[in-house]
């Protein structure tokens, strides 16, 4: 006779040995399906209402409280990009456990807090992440086109939609969890207007086989796409829901959904944007609560289920921000800050316009919405005074570099992010225009160790008259300021100098040395001696005591370009451009007793003393251009 007790136990360890989440185990299954031009959830009609969030954008420790907050503003759902490059950090090696990247947690946590979940796992996500969620690895093999149906990178993604699979199918809401919908790619219909030079047929052959990996790895749907009503024809998909971007016209919405599901709805705004992006140099963009509430209730009158992009933006931490282009400028590097104007803001604060949402959105729900959250504590610090500093000509000594008759490019180094610093010696003297037409994306530039000028893509600046005399050396340190995240120049994202430097148009070549500073920890300063130079790049140090923690933000105003950690942790990029002046420090990444502070200053025209934190955040102090 067979003992049921055992084989349960037997069921719930390979479920554990699987990787399932045991809690799944036990949980109700319910269903959602598109039918009948409804949302239904266990058969019963539901407006979506959600509001966008990423995990990994946000300290694992506050993801509850950024839920509680989605819930007591009056939401039932929170939609979040998949990442492929922040899992998957090298071919072959994948982290989906440790801090940020612990995407089941974040959905555990989400379902704990009465939340529906939307899945967007790509493989392409935008969202002015770096590289729009591809790993910049996938540029070294030479037979690979991104986003196209192309073997080579196809297997990529099977490989990467399996790998997530495994970790997630689970939550979906058939097997008791919380994930009610999954995206098929992402406003693929906007890459099909601007990539005319592929025939329409061989998108649609790519578009399918994503749908087709998502089905065979797991993923059960409900399916929908998500594009610009206008963008339909090359993003919809036989049999998955086609959802507009942005669009406010009912009628629009409507008759462009209908062309593509068979005359029926539902109909859905999967990003209404409350807020918008922004960019180094450019000023902070801001949308009024007005605006957004006499939209939203435009939605919630015609039953229009929303999800608001974004509800909480959260932090490009360490260097995740992408960047974009336009006529005027080749590059348009995004800030640190992923605030977004949306409706929580940075640091997870009550806006007017989340009371004004909040207000709206209790008048069309039954019974009473859960209280707010209080926001957490907020400290300053400092004046925090720098121990020791150490120069660029120093930190590089202990870095062998590599070698090159030409500049190599960070992809042919096998780096991702941070800096190179190219090097090259001159026997002979030399003077006139130096030009780096294949800067990827910042130098500055130093003959003996003297800063003579800087060269910015985002100037469309890549050249300068420079004097070289006889037996001197000529550098220049180039920063990776974020790989291009949507439109065509996508598949164009190599960094570092990726063609021949010239000076008045004979190429250099011979001799060219790279020294890899990825930044990936911070360098140990007790191997290098307490020196600092004005004009020359520097890393500034600093140790100090909290009695308590709490959240601060940076005071980087007066500092010139550069990076910030803070207990290991990469905060992101400064600029003194602006518009953001502050770098958020979350509570959760601070010690009660030691911490420790370090500053990469790439400009250093001023020599640092001291920084601060202050209790907020400054997000539209526009200073100059670049």
């Amino acid at each position: 006779m067979l003992n049921f007790k055992a084989i349960n136990r037997i069921a719930l360890l390979l479920l554990l040995l699987l990787g399932m989440d045991s809690s799944l185990f036990a949980q109700k299954k319910h269903s959602f399906e598109i039918k009948e031009g409804q949302f239904l959830y266990d058969s019963k009609p539901v407006q979506v209402r959600s509001g966008e969030m990423h995990y990994a954008r946000i300290p694992k420790e506050y993801w509850r409280h950024r839920m509680k907050m989605l819930r007591a503003l009056g939401l039932n759902t929170v939609a979040t990009y998949v990442f492929w490059n922040y899992h998957n950090t090298a071919p072959g090696v994948w982290d989906f456990r440790s801090g940020n990247k612990d995407i089941r947690e974040y959905l555990k946590i989400a379902q704990e807090e009465g939340l529906f979940v939307i899945l967007r796992p790509g493989p392409y996500a935008c969202a002015e992440w770096e590289f729009g969620g591809y790993p910049w690895w996938l540029q070294k093999e030479k037979d690979l086109v991104i986003r196209s149906y192309n073997k080579p990178f196809l297997d990529s993604c099977n490989q990467y939609i399996q790998r997530l699979a495994a970790e997630v199918k689970g939550f979906q809401v058939s097997k008791g969890g919380p994930v009610i919908m999954v995206q098929v790619e992402n406003e693929f219909g906007s890459y099909v207007n601007q990539r005319k030079d592929i025939p329409l047929a061989e998108h649609k052959k790519y578009n399918e086989a994503i749908k087709g990996m998502l089905l065979k790895s797991g993923f059960e749907g409900p399916f929908f796409t998500s594009d610009g009503s206008w963008l339909f024809e090359g993003g919809a998909l036989a049999g998955v829901l086609p959802t507009a971007n942005g669009e406010n016209n009912i009628d629009n919405l409507k008759k462009a959904v209908d062309k593509y599901n068979g005359n029926k709805g539902p109909y859905m705004v999967a990003e209404f944007y409350p807020g918008w992006l922004d960019h180094w140099g450019e000023p902070f963009v801001r949308i009024s609560a007005e605006e957004v509430a006499k939209q939203t209730e435009t939605y919630l009158k015609a039953g229009i289920s929303f999800n608001y992009y974004m509800v909480h933006g959260g932090t490009n931490f360490g260097f995740t921000s992408g960047a974009n282009y336009n006529n005027e400028h080749d590059i348009q590097p995004d800030i640190t800050s992923y605030d977004y104007d949306a409706l929580v803001s940075e640091p997870g604060w009550v806006t007017p316009k989340y009371t004004a949402i909040r207000e709206l959105l209790a008048k069309y729900t039954k019974g009473k919405l859960p209280e707010v959250p209080p926001a957490l504590p907020v400290i300053s610090l400092g004046p925090l005074r720098f121990s020791k500093t150490v120069v660029l000509s120093d930190l590089k000594k202990p870095i062998r570099p590599v070698s090159n008759v030409q500049p190599l490019s960070f992809e042919d180094l096998n780096q991702g992010h941070g800096y190179v610093l190219y090097s090259k010696r001159f026997n002979q003297p030399v003077q006139g225009k130096l030009k780096v037409e294949g800067l990827r994306d910042y130098a500055t530039v130093y003959v003996n160790g003297m800063r003579v000028g800087v060269l910015n893509r985002m100037l469309n600046q890549y050249e300068l008259e420079v004097n070289i005399p006889f037996n001197s050396t000529l550098e220049l340190l180039v920063e990776n300021m974020g790989r291009i995240n949507y439109g065509e120049e996508i598949v164009n994202n190599r960094k570092g100098i990726i063609s021949p430097v010239k000076i008045n148009d004979f190429e250099i070549s011979g001799g060219w040395e790279m020294y890899k500073m990825p930044f990936e920890t911070v360098p140990n300063m007790e191997n290098f001696n307490n020196r600092n130079k004005q004009g020359q790049p520097a890393m500034y140090y600093a140790s100090f005591d909290l009695q308590k923690t709490g959240d601060t933000f940076l005071d980087m105003q007066g500092w010139g370009k550069g990076i910030v950690f803070v207990n290991g942790h990469n905060l992101g990029r400064y600029w003194n451009v602006g518009p953001q002046q502050t770098l958020y420090v979350p509570s959760c990444w601070l010690n009660k007793g030691k911490n420790e502070i370090a500053v990469f200053e790439q400009l250093n025209d001023t020599i640092k003393e001291s920084i601060t934190g202050i209790e907020k955040l400054i997000l539209e102090q526009l200073i100059s251009t670049p």
